[in-house]
């Protein structure tokens, strides 16, 4: 007989308490295999692919796209053992025997439990067991597959029929797509105007404005009568962005400091390792650089404050966070030992978690454990900034665009590549000298990048 097994959404970690469910992988009636995908979700980190332990025939899912689900709570629920087995097909490379024999049924969906829910990270086995395999006879599912009715295990089940699922549409945010499902939008009939086709939630607007605009002109409606502005709700990671940076500003004593630096130097010499040959390196990767060479020169800025037993924590190691935006929001991935890297390693690292900030992937190892953070808010044109700092780390560098300016350069007035640079730090940490002198050095290395060369 069948042993009908429920999957609760898993403990995601870093106090995260609950997701929101993206897309669903599977369809009730599949044949899954042990540590196969079977659902993505969105957390306040990132977005994440969710594993099951069992192997079996889907017999019912909780939730739609779109629900928000805290940790515990059930996910899907999963008919293992003989009587699953029989009801599908199994495939030869999923069941390991000979294809046919009573044994090749029960293993194709076996009681078998994993154990690997390791959220964010992907689980072991070999990949031929993570495929999405479909049944090749009715399937047996679950008569009473409601959520709140809970699955019936049987032996002795119909089979339902399920829908074909929709073909993959380019949408991230579940918020977008709750806003197509509310109206009524069929997302395959949208442009998306993001990166690769994306589509954002202007697309939405603008399809459902071009959909809703009528053919004759109306009467404009009293004032009286106008609509109440549009509610967002702030959850997911702008939420999570929220509730950071309010704690930031509630928690941290911050101030700020800014100087204007020549970074001509700087940018020739990034020029001059580039046309030498070899992997080309990046301005981040050189600004990283000489963040690590200033934290060295200032240990007291790469800590954080222990507010329960009221001390400073300085910390051994550079663990760089870097702010980028993508489709989701503002992410902060970190490259890990930041202050040992070589600047083509900072350009490799920079650009894996740029693309997996991009396409959602990063894990919430790759978001979490920074212990300072550069802003470069310089790509988006503008010159200065208050960055605020990203909580529990205790200072933040902003770095502006570079653009010529007039300048005194060897006492004769010219036009130089000139950067703004901002500092904001936790005061309880230090005092103003302690920042300055950790500005004023960064912007001589970035004026005079050989001043590196005295401290490697």
């Amino acid at each position: 007989m069948a042993q009908v097994l429920e999957f609760k959404l898993p403990d995601l970690g870093e106090g995260l308490t609950e997701a929101e469910i993206v897309r669903w992988l599977v369809a009730v009636g599949d044949v899954v295999a042990i540590d196969q995908p079977v659902v993505e979700v969105e957390t306040a980190k990132a977005m994440v692919e969710v594993p099951c332990p069992y192997g079996g025939v889907v017999t019912a899912r909780f939730g739609e796209e779109g629900t928000e689900l805290p940790v515990g709570a059930p996910l899907l629920t999963v008919a293992v053992g003989a009587a699953a087995g029989t009801a599908a097909a199994p495939a030869p490379e999923t069941a390991g025997t000979t294809s046919g024999s009573a044994s090749s049924a029960d293993s194709a969906v076996s009681s078998e439990y994993s154990g690997n829910v390791l959220v964010g990270y992907g689980t072991a086995g070999p990949a031929a067991r993570r495929r999405r395999i479909r049944p090749q006879t009715p399937a047996v599912v679950n008569p009473t597959p409601n959520a709140t009715a809970g699955p019936t295990p049987t032996a002795r089940a119909t089979a339902v029929a399920v829908p074909a699922p929709e073909g993959p549409v380019p949408v991230i945010s579940p918020l977008v797509r709750k806003l197509a499902r509310d109206r009524g939008l069929d997302l395959r009939e949208v442009r998306g105007s993001g990166p690769e086709g994306l589509i954002l939630r202007a697309d939405v607007e603008r399809a459902l404005t071009a959909r809703e605009t009528p053919a004759a002109p109306v009467a404009p409606a009293p004032p009286a009568a106008a609509a109440v502005g549009e509610r967002i709700p702030l959850r997911g990671l702008r939420g999570a962005v929220a509730d950071k940076l309010s704690r930031s500003r509630t928690e941290i004593p911050d101030a700020t400091c800014w100087v204007d630096a020549d970074a001509t130097e700087l940018m020739a010499a990034r020029a001059a390792m580039n046309a030498a040959g070899g992997p080309k390196i990046s301005l981040l990767a050189l600004l990283a650089r000489i963040c690590a060479h200033a934290l060295a020169r200032f240990p007291e800025l790469n800590a954080t404050v222990d507010t329960a037993t009221r001390e400073i924590v300085r910390l051994p190691s550079v663990h760089l966070g870097f702010a980028a935006q993508t489709p989701r929001g503002l992410v902060v991935p970190v490259v890990r030992d930041a202050g040992t890297r070589t600047a083509e390693s900072l350009t490799e690292e920079f650009a894996r978690l740029t693309e997996s900030a991009r396409q959602g992937t990063l894990t919430p190892a790759d978001l979490t454990g920074g212990t300072f953070t550069l802003n470069n808010y310089g790509v988006f044109g503008v010159d200065g900034s208050t960055p605020i700092i990203n909580h529990p780390e205790a200072a933040m560098l902003g770095v502006g665009r570079i653009i010529p300016k007039p300048w005194v350069h060897q006492g004769e007035l010219a036009v130089r590549q000139v950067v703004q640079l901002s500092f904001t730090f936790d005061h309880r940490v230090c005092d103003g000298g302690t920042a300055g002198g950790f500005l004023r050095y960064v912007a001589d290395c970035v004026e005079q990048p050989a001043v590196l060369l005295r401290t490697v």
